[in-house]
């Protein structure tokens, strides 16, 4: 039900995720961040409890194939779910149980890890990654275009009605947290968000750590 990526980008040392499903509003349950540490994706009959559950185990010292290993040694239904693990120095990992539905498929490459399952066809998390690799737009757009990559590879075997896209850098919060819950093109209306998005992204962050130098905010009755 759902076709994902997650990415490190070792210039600006942001993470950044991606994500589409069948099923609505998938990245509030699905696509996990901590600053600092990582980024999970908890997929396919999805147990949201696991996505944290691997970040608190990076943040304890872990490192990646041991906290998945970790997470599945010790968690009942395991074979239902999909794994997916980026810390904040692009090591990565991946799991699927023997019970996940449909056609699945992951994949990893230079600093990122792409999975789905219920896929039209098992070579969409390797498309994902060759259009991550070998884009050389800005990180976010470099994300985003790796889903829709996926998609154009054939996506879900259904229609996808929900996306997600998530960026994390040296703030506590998220430089981007975008999400389309229920649509029947999520992905034009994530593309159209970024697009509006990205290139406000620093003034927010300016306006949080110094008012005074910030940009106006450009709204009636701003002066």
């Amino acid at each position: 039900m759902t076709l994902s990526i997650a990415a490190w980008d070792q210039r600006t040392g942001q993470l950044g995720a991606a994500i589409a499903s069948s099923s609505i509003s998938v990245a509030s349950r699905c696509l996990h961040w901590r600053s600092g540490v990582g980024i999970a994706l908890s997929q396919n009959i999805t147990d949201p409890r696991l996505g944290p559950r691997l970040l608190a185990l990076l943040a304890d010292g872990v490192e990646v194939g041991a906290a998945i290993d970790a997470v599945v040694a010790s968690t009942p239904h395991i074979r239902y779910r999909q794994l997916a693990l980026i810390d904040c120095r692009g090591n990565t990992g991946r799991y699927t149980g023997d019970d996940v539905l449909g056609c699945f498929a992951s994949a990893e490459g230079r600093h990122c890890v792409a999975a789905g399952n219920l896929l039209a066809d098992d070579g969409v998390p390797q498309a994902m990654i060759d259009a991550f690799d070998s884009d050389d737009a800005s990180f976010g757009s470099r994300v985003l275009g790796a889903l829709a990559a996926g998609i154009a590879a054939g996506g879900e075997a259904g229609p996808v009605h929900s996306a997600g896209l998530l960026l994390g850098g040296e703030p506590s919060w998220p430089l981007a947290e975008l999400r389309i819950d229920w649509d029947d093109d999520p992905l034009a209306g994530l593309a159209a968000g970024w697009q509006v998005y990205e290139p406000q992204i620093d003034d927010y962050v300016t306006r949080a750590y110094d008012p005074d130098a910030a940009p106006s905010y450009g709204v009636p009755g701003d002066p």
